[in-house]
């Protein structure tokens, strides 16, 4: 591109539910306002480590008009216009359209989608990838998405091909050997490219999305009854199935920045410490004769004794009692 180089926004996708991590969790603090990993929130964390990629004017944040306030409150330096809320929940396709409305502007910029709720270990090593991915999109036409070098072969991630730029749903623990033998990465929702390319992808691919991704910019985000009427006449899809697998000018930047979907109670075992028979314990936990288990105790004392591989969680309001090899399923719960 000839001229005046694009700038660079960003927008944090924080939509979350908080089933995963229930009861810790709620609906309303759901998992990105845990301060359980790492010290301060997993949202705070992620606006931490764009420093020096972005100014806060330039951070954008997409959430539920339910988390609006405690947003803001959680993010005070990002102004309160860059925070905007979902009037209901329609996936990631929906966020991404809006987030790219919000962060358009003069001079198409690049925008970059990131995940409120993961962790980095390496965020130094995290902003020199954005840098590449970002440097790529201000010359290219193309969606950039960062993909995560594996750690081993999860069959709770997406794949993508970096040399077919192929995106993989979820595997078996097979597939996921095989992809892991061939190359792939993990897919970790990050998603970076100039706005009119966006609105292209959605234009081509998910043109019923089209018109929030062409909504707000410098003109100020829609009132929250526009914004209503629009999302309730929208589809629930994913940014992956209405865009990138359709996709084909799409181009990857492989990372390796100690990338934690932290998806899980079973996190709690990578960070924290363990006693002589492996247990975690947090809180006031009594533990006898047990191997193997997460106890959490924000309320109530915990005792075990003789069990294994259990999941223990107590709040002021809740327990919550799993097999540690189930943690995955907490949607369950909530689906009856």
């Amino acid at each position: 591109m000839k001229g005046k180089t694009p700038a660079f926004r960003a927008v944090i996708l924080a939509g979350g539910s908080g089933e995963r991590f229930w009861p810790l969790s709620t609906p309303e603090r759901p998992k990105q306002f845990l301060r359980v990993f790492g010290g301060e929130s997993l949202i705070r964390q992620a606006l931490a480590r764009l420093d020096g990629l972005v100014a806060p004017a330039d951070a954008f944040v997409v959430t539920t008009k339910n988390l609006v306030a405690a947003t803001r409150k959680e993010l005070p330096e990002v102004p309160k216009g860059n925070i905007v809320g979902e009037p209901m929940r329609r996936d990631t396709g929906a966020a991404v359209a809006l987030g790219v409305g919000m962060a358009s502007g003069a001079g198409d910029p690049v925008v970059g989608f990131f995940s409120s709720d993961q962790m980095v270990a390496k965020p130094k090593e995290f902003r020199k990838v954005v840098k590449r991915a970002v440097a790529i999109a201000r010359r290219r036409n193309a969606i950039v998405t960062i993909g995560i070098k594996p750690g081993y072969p999860a069959t709770c991630f997406g794949y993508i091909s970096p040399k077919t730029r192929a995106f993989v749903e979820k595997p078996d623990a097979e597939k996921a050997r095989k992809y892991v033998r061939a190359g792939y990465l993990w897919n970790a929702g990050m998603f970076i490219a100039r706005a009119s390319v966006f609105r292209g992808a959605f234009a081509a691919h998910a043109p019923e999305l089209e018109c929030l991704a062409k909504s707000g910019g410098d003109a100020g985000p829609l009132a929250p009854a526009a914004l209503a009427r629009l999302y309730a006449a929208l589809p629930k899809i994913s940014f992956d199935y209405a865009v990138m697998e359709k996709a084909k000018n799409v181009e990857v930047v492989p990372g390796d920045f100690g990338w934690d979907d932290v998806g899980s109670f079973a996190a709690f075992d990578k960070y924290f410490p363990h006693d002589r028979r492996g247990n975690v314990r947090e809180g006031p936990c009594n533990v006898v004769e047990a191997e193997g288990n997460i106890c959490v105790a924000r309320s109530a004392r915990i005792s075990l004794l003789g069990v294994k591989n259990l999941v223990v969680v107590t709040t002021p309001d809740s327990v919550l009692v799993a097999d540690k090899s189930r943690v995955a399923e907490m949607k369950k719960l909530f689906s009856r």
